[in-house]
């Protein structure tokens, strides 16, 4: 028996079959032991020689986790470079986040904080829970990080100061044990700031002048931030005291900047403004939370008249400073409205531009055709005439070759200018004129497409020019000189019926912007009437429809068009326009 309960109704008993039992397994227990430490002594054995280099390799796994754990953090909370700077030139912090408040999760509110170089001391007011104190842990943690090497949460544009120290009075010390009140501890803290601080250290106080007669405390606190801002230490303080808010005005390098709160919903929005101090909102959230009106009343009765008199200078600051924004943002959307449909307009007026040129293009280019057909009848005229033998039928034909020429030459020049025009847009190119012209020389002939051939002799406004095998009286202004070479001569023979045209029977337009669809759909049915084709298909396809109603108001317009309609289920349905020319 090893022993019996305190109410003495249970024994506990081993029987004494089991001690050898038990003793035997203890036995196996502390060999196995032994042996695990003969194992393990045998290994290490074996490594030691190897211990420099495992101790090199355990720095370098932690340093390049180290570095991979920073890249990790910086791709999940999207931060961004930083640039750094000296204190001296003041910081930037766009679009900062606090750093634990990310690692949380939820809704975080970024700020943009900038100060000037001539600003050393940013001091926040405003109401409770309205974010203050987060500013300034949030101010102190980006330095801290950005300057032992990890991506901090802010966004583009950022410029982050480089301190000596940052030194820090935030929160409750306060010690029964070491004899400290609320107000001894944080006297003890701005003792050791304005003892170590230099002008290349941060220096972050919330609630200054707090924990005491609110008149000392102002004077106490309005002293401890002249003397740091006159010695050039960076300061963010916060406070409630109106006295302090008075400070900007009387000491260069002070700058008030309040959170913003909601009058109507009395709640924060943790927007940061700049240079304008806040309100407390002590009265409005002791209504809210149903304070008796009598005190209440009783109490904006207390408030000294210099108080209500800054408290409504600010609420209408506020409200001034919510216009502002909201019209900044306005304005800001306006202009980019403006800019995007400029943008439009020019656009639409190249295309209309390029169109009438190409329209015109397309014109000159038929009516020039049209005239060297009329030139090749009437050469077929000619040589019946020659049969004939008569001179007066020469002298006539010889007059309408040169009018059918003159006005081919026209339509050429007139071609000649709109491609001048295509190539002046495109880049400068030195062209030859007539004027320079002499026999000899190797020239392009507008009235045959642009063939080259050589000039064997000047005459009156003309020149005889020979273009392969053939020669020919071409006017002056039909030609240009130009640096190719003559192609080898050769026999050309002029037939009488033009070479047909191949055009397609149809235009597949799906995917294209509607400016796109039109220009294509324009050069179809130039094609589709010089071809002779008695239908053109359209392929726009159904999708929302608009490409289908762009096609149809096309067709509508154009007199060239007979009618048109959609076509049947066995030609694609509403997907395709078939029009009738």
């Amino acid at each position: 028996m090893h022993d019996t309960s305190q109410t003495g109704a249970t024994l506990f008993v081993e029987p004494p079959a089991a001690i050898e039992f038990g003793n035997r397994i203890r036995e196996l227990e502390v060999e196995e032991q032994r042996e695990v430490d003969r194992i393990l002594l045998e290994l290490t054995d074996k490594i030691r020689p190897h211990r420099a280099a495992l101790a090199e390799a355990l720095d370098a796994l932690t340093e390049l986790d180290s570095l991979y754990a920073r890249a990790r953090y910086a791709i999940e909370f999207r931060c961004s470079a930083a640039e750094l700077c000296a204190p001296r030139d003041g910081f930037a912090i766009v679009g900062g986040r606090h750093p634990l408040l990310l690692a949380r999760g939820g809704m975080v509110v970024p700020f943009d904080l900038t100060m000037e170089a001539g600003e050393r001391t940013l001091l926040v007011s405003g109401p409770n829970t309205g974010g203050k104190t987060v500013l300034l842990k949030a101010v102190g943690l980006l330095s801290s990080l950005i300057q032992s090497g990890v991506p901090v949460p802010v966004d583009a544009g950022t410029r982050i100061a480089v301190f000596d120290d940052i030194f820090a009075d935030i929160g409750d010390e306060q010690s029964i044990e070491a004899s400290l009140s609320t107000f001894s501890a944080h006297l003890k803290n701005l003792g050791e700031i304005l003892r170590l601080a230099t002008d290349r250290s941060l220096a972050l106080v919330d609630e200054l002048g707090s924990g005491t007669d609110p008149v000392e405390g102002a004077a106490l606190g309005g002293a401890i931030l002249e003397s740091l801002t006159s010695r050039g230490t960076l300061t963010l303080a916060t406070t409630h005291l109106g006295a302090l808010k008075q400070l900007a005005g009387e000491v260069s390098g002070v700058v008030n900047a309040s959170l913003q709160f909601d009058a109507v919903a009395l709640a924060p929005t943790y927007r940061l403004v700049k240079g304008i101090p806040g309100r407390s909102y002590g009265i409005s959230i002791a209504r809210r939370l149903n304070l008796p009106s009598a005190v209440i009343e009783r109490a904006e009765e207390r408030l000294p008249i210099d108080e209500r008199n800054a408290a409504a200078l600010i609420e209408d600051l506020e409200r001034r400073d919510t216009q502002l924004t909201d019209r900044e943002r306005e304005a800001t959307a306006m202009a980019a409205d403006a800019r995007e449909r400029a943008h439009r307009v020019a656009e639409r007026e190249a295309h209309v531009r390029e169109r009438e040129r190409e329209v015109e293009r397309t014109s000159r280019q038929e009516a020039r055709r049209y005239l060297l057909e009329a030139r090749t009848t009437i050469e077929r005229t000619i040589a019946e005439l020659k049969e004939s033998a008569s001179g007066a039928a020469d002298e006539a034909a010889r007059g309408a070759r040169q009018r059918v020429e003159r006005m081919a030459a026209e339509q050429g020049e007139a071609l000649s200018r709109i491609d001048e025009e295509e190539r002046l847009r495109s880049g400068p190119r030195h062209v030859d004129t007539a004027d320079a012209i002499r026999a000899g020389d190797v020239v392009e002939v507008a009235t045959l497409g642009g063939k080259t051939g050589k000039v064997l002799e000047l005459r009156d406004g003309e020149a005889l020019v020979a273009v392969g095998g053939l020669k020919l009286a071409v006017p002056m202004t039909a030609m240009r000189r130009t640096a190719s070479p003559q192609p080898a001569e050769r026999t050309v023979a002029i037939v009488g019926d033009a070479p047909d045209v191949h055009a397609p029977s149809e235009v597949d337009l799906r995917g294209m912007r509607a400016d796109e669809a039109e220009s294509l759909v324009l050069n179809a049915l130039d094609s589709a009437i010089r071809a002779d084709l008695k239908e053109l298909r359209i392929i726009h396809g159904k999708g929302t429809g608009a490409l289908r109603a762009v096609v149809a108001e096309m067709l509508r317009k154009d007199t060239r068009v007979r009618s048109f309609r959609l076509g049947a289920w066995n030609e694609g349905g509403t997907g395709v326009t078939v029009a009738e020319i």
